[in-house]
């Protein structure tokens, strides 16, 4: 079983639910973490408050929330939960709404669930995964896909609606394999930024990471996923602060360039950003 899969909880899984709002989708999502014992309801209020705080940054992929709040009392063991809703709903992101798809994350700490979250984050940034995640009818076929099995139902109704295409630009790929002459002097240090550390800034680090070694330049730097609080005091460390344009503009001025990125799964998104934030030239390129 993968980690995903094991930090799933048995039972907290809600296909085609209803929701009439984001409010009401993050509480269905909370109310699966309080039936499987991972979380109180106190929990489900913080994931609540931290969107009516912060924004919409939770939204961190076309149609997908990730839903978290800081580690508290009210977590009683680490634990997702996973809902897909009926219909779509808006939380008021300016460019991945509207949801579909619910993740909640209860973590008693900010290190159990790392691994996890980097296996969720290659899920949903694999088209043909995310597209099974969309047509499996069951726990048991959703737990197939995170584990990395193909349900030969859902795969067959995607083989019949989908449509061969080539997702131009969808991987980082002829990346420079060094860092280019007269790029913009590097402290080797990157911070992803959301605004609690646990949560969708590790979905940005994860896709970070990959481009960085797909690139061959994981040598030269550090990828540090962060809250806003610490960002702001530690900016100074960093080359630029990634994050999405709410916690942007919580941030405001820290010193250092602060880049937003829409998708935090698209390595393609990524790839851009780095290619502007250090200046590499098109003839870089497929080095």
């Amino acid at each position: 079983m993968s980690k995903l899969g094991a930090l799933l909880a048995p039972g907290a899984v809600e296909l085609d639910a209803p929701a009439a709002d984001w409010r009401a989708a993050i509480t269905r999502a909370g109310r699966l973490l309080e039936s499987s014992g991972s979380a109180t309801a106190d929990y489900t209020q913080a994931m609540i408050e931290t969107v009516d705080n912060n924004g919409p940054y939770i939204v961190v992929a076309p149609g997908f929330a990730f839903a978290h709040a800081r580690p508290s009392e009210a977590v009683r063991h680490t634990a997702i939960s996973w809902v897909r809703l009926a219909e779509p709903v808006r939380f008021g992101h300016g460019t991945n709404d509207p949801v579909t798809l619910v993740v909640a994350l209860a973590a008693r700490d900010d290190f159990a669930h790392t691994r996890a979250m980097k296996e969720l984050a290659r899920v949903l940034g694999d088209a043909d995964k995310r597209e099974l995640l969309d047509v499996v009818t069951s726990e048991g076929q959703l737990r197939n896909v995170l584990d990395g099995y193909e349900p030969t139902a859902a795969a067959n109704a995607i083989a019949m609606r989908r449509e061969a295409q080539e997702a131009a630009g969808a991987a980082a790929t002829g990346g420079p394999a060094a860092r280019p002459d007269g790029a913009v002097e590097s402290k080797g240090k990157i911070l992803t930024v959301c605004g609690n550390g646990l949560g969708t800034s590790l979905f940005l680090k994860n896709t970070l990471d990959g481009v960085l070694s797909e690139w061959g330049w994981s040598p030269y730097f550090t990828v540090e996923a962060t809250d806003t609080i610490s960002a702001k005091g530690r900016a100074s460390e960093a080359d630029v602060l990634l994050t999405s344009g709410e916690i942007a503009a919580a941030l405001g001025d820290v010193g250092v360039p602060v880049y937003v990125i829409d998708n935090f799964t698209s390595a393609a998104e990524l790839d851009r950003a780095l290619r502007e934030i250090y200046d590499i030239p098109a003839a870089q390129e497929g080095r």
